[in-house]
This record gives structure tokens, sequence and C-alpha cells, in this order.
């Protein structure tokens, strides 16, 4: 089939432009609309604005941004979702009052707000006004898959967000109620898949030179964005079934459909000329302080799971405290909030086994099968079997992860997670999660369960997710933090964070007035991290 590929004319890197700011104005706004000079060379700035995007839907960067990328993801995500989804733990406490220990810090919610919501909107807006001059509906489709992919995860870390009206050319952006962006995000990826579509079927490749995820390949776009409308379908089932239903049966019918094999995960790691360098990884080696979370742990060990050893190294041989693993290795964890600071004990556990070349995934198939199999639970066979695509699910993520132990093995154990715990001056004692069994058995709450603890471990390491489906669902049962610094905030122990408080430089703002009327249905609530999101509605 012939390539057709226009966009190679289209020129060069445009460089992402916006940076923490301590005001409202900076920080919900773009400030740095396009200048008739940009307009100018807007063929030159389109190729640019689609990488500078794909850059910031996970903080990514390479050697040349020394460290700066690597601090906005510690801080916008790593030390808040990774840590609060059970995945990880740190050697470090950062004072006691930081997000490992439900304390919430403005300086890094400002960060996570800016991380997924602020730094999207210029390069966005650009990729709106490029597409609409030039009438290149293909670019702005494009764009609208890559706003959604950041978008969303600021609108279930804080709640509402403006989504409408975020194109206006004005200083006061009001806000849009969650069910209300639900809304306009399935309506805007219905539309960009509609367009991708064609240009799919009709050979066309896409910004080849900037797309660091896919490369150009408008086909494997198709499938990306109907897998996110169908993780954001699965979102909202609780709350609107009926529009969950629809777009996740659209999604799973498309004539391209969903992700289903490994090559079609969205990643960023070396693309569009450029060779990105994992934030993890030096947050373990260079900084030493992300270990192995005492959840994941628990679950690993539990289970016998032949992923141990693809997730994490084993502890250092300098170090006392390793439980042996069916690998014949020895592995420990670092509890969850604790207050011990950086020590030598921690220093020795379990690192996670993610590389300086490992990529940074956006979605896996993996967590494709498993949104159909509990789409499958709820919903009947229009959707397929959910004993199969459970199934599926577990066998997708061994491949993903160099795994040839079988998967029916696996699913036949009666293996449980394990409690965790360990002794001396920085010791813990965590009870072991509920006894779940990988067996796909049991009514259809139970099934629930063994599906989204599957989908839990097969994340990893994406901790942002995680911690968005342990909040909608319940499971899997994660151990406690040892101290929680943020009650006064909301938080506790047993519910933990339910969603970040929006920056200080919010507040007072006829703006964030107005949002807070939108929780609870429109009934208000209060900006506390105790506050639950219209999605997170089962009890």
């Amino acid at each position: 089939m012939k390539k057709i590929n226009k966009y190679k004319l289209l020129a060069s890197i445009c460089v992402m432009a916006l940076l923490v700011s301590c005001d409202y104005e900076n920080i919900n706004t773009d400030r740095q609309g396009m200048t008739d000079e940009e307009g100018i060379r807007d063929g030159f700035a389109v190729g640019g604005s689609v990488t500078s995007m794909q850059k910031t839907v996970f903080p990514v960067g390479t050697q040349a941004d020394d460290t700066d990328i690597i601090n906005l993801y510690q801080t916008a995500y790593h030390l808040s979702g990774d840590c609060w989804s059970g995945f990880f733990g740190q050697n470090n406490d950062w004072g006691g009052n930081s997000h490992p220990t439900y304390y919430l810090l403005d300086a890094m919610i400002s960060s996570t707000y800016t991380s997924a919501y602020t730094n999207v909107l210029v390069p966005w807006k650009k990729l709106k006004a490029s597409a609409e001059k030039n009438n290149t509906p293909e670019v702005f489709a494009l764009a609208q898959i890559l706003k959604i992919s950041a978008w969303h995860k600021a609108l279930e870390s804080f709640g509402p967000i403006p989504y409408s009206h975020a194109a206006d050319a004005t200083m006061n952006i009001p806000f849009d109620s969650e069910k209300d962006v639900y809304t306009a995000m399935f309506k805007d990826l219905t539309e960009a898949i509609d367009v991708l579509t064609l240009k799919a079927e009709g050979g066309v490749v896409l910004m080849e030179d900037f797309d660091a995820v896919y490369a150009g390949d408008t086909r494997k776009w198709v499938k990306y964005a109907n897998s996110l409308m169908l993780r954001l379908a699965i979102r909202i089932r609780f709350a609107d079934e009926g529009m969950a239903k629809k777009y996740a049966l659209q999604a799973v019918t498309h004539s391209i459909g969903v992700m289903t094999n490994k090559d079609e995960e969205a990643q960023m790691s070396v693309g569009a000329g450029i060779t990105f360098r994992n934030n993890i990884n030096w947050l373990s080696e260079q900084y030493n302080e992300t270990r192995m979370g005492s959840s994941i742990f628990s679950y690993l060990m539990g289970y016998k799971d032949p992923r141990l050893s693809a997730y994490f190294k084993p502890v250092d041989a300098a170090s006392e405290f390793g439980q042996l693993a069916d690998d014949g290795k020895k592995y420990q964890a670092v509890p969850a909030g604790h207050r011990y600071g950086q020590n030598d004990v921690y220093k020795l556990f379990s690192k996670p086994k993610i590389e300086d070349s490992t990529p940074t995934y956006w979605m896996r198939a993996s967590e494709v099968y498993f949104l159909r199999a509990e789409a499958a639970l709820v919903w009947g066979s229009e959707f397929g079997s959910a004993d199969e695509l459970y199934k599926q699910g577990i066998a997708m993520s061994f491949q993903e992860n160099g795994i040839s132990t079988s998967v029916d093995n696996y699913m036949n154990s009666d293996e449980v997670p394990v409690k965790h715990e360990f002794g001396g001056r920085y010791s813990c004692s965590f009870a072991a999660p509920h006894a779940v069994t990988a067996k796909f058995e049991g009514d259809q709450e139970e099934k629930l369960e063994k599906i989204i603890v599957q989908k839990w471990i097969a994340l990893f390491p994406n901790g942002q997710e995680a911690w968005t489906e342990w909040r909608r669902t319940g499971y899997p049962d994660l151990n406690p933090v040892m101290v929680n610094e943020g009650s006064f905030q909301g938080a506790t122990v047993e519910g933990g964070v339910r969603r970040m408080i929006y920056p200080a430089s919010f507040k007072d703002t006829e703006e964030l007035k107005a949002a807070l009327q939108l929780f609870n249905n429109g009934q208000g609530g209060e900006d506390k991290s105790s506050t639950r999101l219209w999605w997170d509605c089962k009890r």
C-alpha cells in the first residue's frame, strides 16, 4: 500500500513553553497565544507541537533536559499516584510532610496540575489554529487524542477542570463539571477517530518524523484512541452506566477496534529522532529513593508471580531483611507512608527493574483486555467472554514482560497474597491483603476483584492509572500508610486520598468557587482530599 506523507515538509522542533506558575491565571490559562510571526512559520511548528504534546502526556525528557523533567515527574506523579497505588515505597520521607504520607504539598499539587493540564494547552492551541488555517482536520484529530490523554489525568486527580472553553482567548476560563467533561471527551474522541479512520483506510502516514509514539501509523492511533475511549467508558460505569456502555461498545465494535497486540502499546522511548530516559530509573539509581512498595510485594510474593523478577531487582547482598521468593532470589519492600527518612536499611531493599531505556507507558494491550473483561462481566456476550478476556489479559501481560510461564498454571493456583513484615530499627508489619486467588471463579463481585487485581499488576509501573482504578473499584486491598499526615486535609488511613485539592493559587477565585459547586452532582462539595469525584461512587 502506498504511503502518503504530506507532512514531511513540515519542519522542526517547537520548544515546550509553559512552566509551573504560582498564580491562577498562569497555571490555568495559555498566556502565550500564537503571534503573527508564529503564524507565518506555522508549518515549521506543527510537527514540533505534536512532539511537545507527546512529551507532556507523562513528562519525559532526554539528557539535554538535565533533571528538570525527572523532578517534574517525581512531584507530579511519582510521590502521589505511583505510591498511593501500592507500587512504590520511598527511601525518604521529606520531613514527613509530603504526598506519601497523604500531606498534600502545594508545590507538588501545582506540579500535577501544570503537568497534566497547563503544559498541554499551548501546543494544543497551536495545533488547533494550524489545523483550522491549513484545513488539516487530521492534525487536530491527533491533537485532540493527545489532549485527552493528558487531561483525563487532571480531571481524575482534581475534579472539575476547564474544558469546553479551554481555547477561549480569556484569562478566566470557567470549569466544567466532571460529567460534562467526560461527555465532551467522548464526543471529541469520536470525531477524532472518524477523521483518522479515513486516513488509516487510505494508508496515510501522519507526522511520521515528529510522532514519537507510532511514527505516523494512523491505524495504531485509531486503536489507541478506541482503547482510551474504552478506558474512560469503564471509568464512569458506576456513575452513568448508560453512557459507559454506549461508548465502550462503540470502541470495541469499531471497524479498526482496540489494542490487541504488544506492538500496539502507546509508549515513549525512542522516536522522532529522540531517545528518552526513564524517570523512575533515575529516581531509584541516582536519587537512591524509589523502592518496591509493600502492597505489590504482598501480591507478587504471595502469587509466586513470575513478573516479580521482571518488575523488581533482588535486595542488595548486604541486606539482612530479604525474603526468599519462588525464583530463588530475595526481595524486600519499603512500607507505605513511613517517617524514617533516608536510611541505610531501606537503601538495600528491592529497586524497580527499570532501566534508563525502559519505555514510559501510556497504555498497553493487557490493560485493554482487562477493560473488555470487565465490560463482558457486567454487560454480557456482546463484549465477548469475560473468562477468555481475563485469561488473555494475563497472557498479554506475561508476553509484555517476557514471561514464558504457563498462564493456566498461574490461573489455577490456590496462592494468595502474603503479609509484609520485617524487624529491626525500621520495622513494619502489615496483615496479608484479602485472600483472593487468580482463579476466575465466584460471583460477579468476586470476579470483578480478580479482574482489577490482575489489571493492577499488569499496569505496573503506571501508578496514576492504578490509583485511579483503586479509587473507582476499591480493589486491590492495599497496605495502609504507616503515618497519615494529611488528616487535616481530609485523608484517612482507610480511605486514602480520593482526590488532590486544587493549587493554593486557585483559592478565592470566582472560577474555583463555581467549580466546587459542581461536586456531588451540583450539590457542591469541599476542596478536601476526602471529597469523592463523580465516578468514585461505588461503596
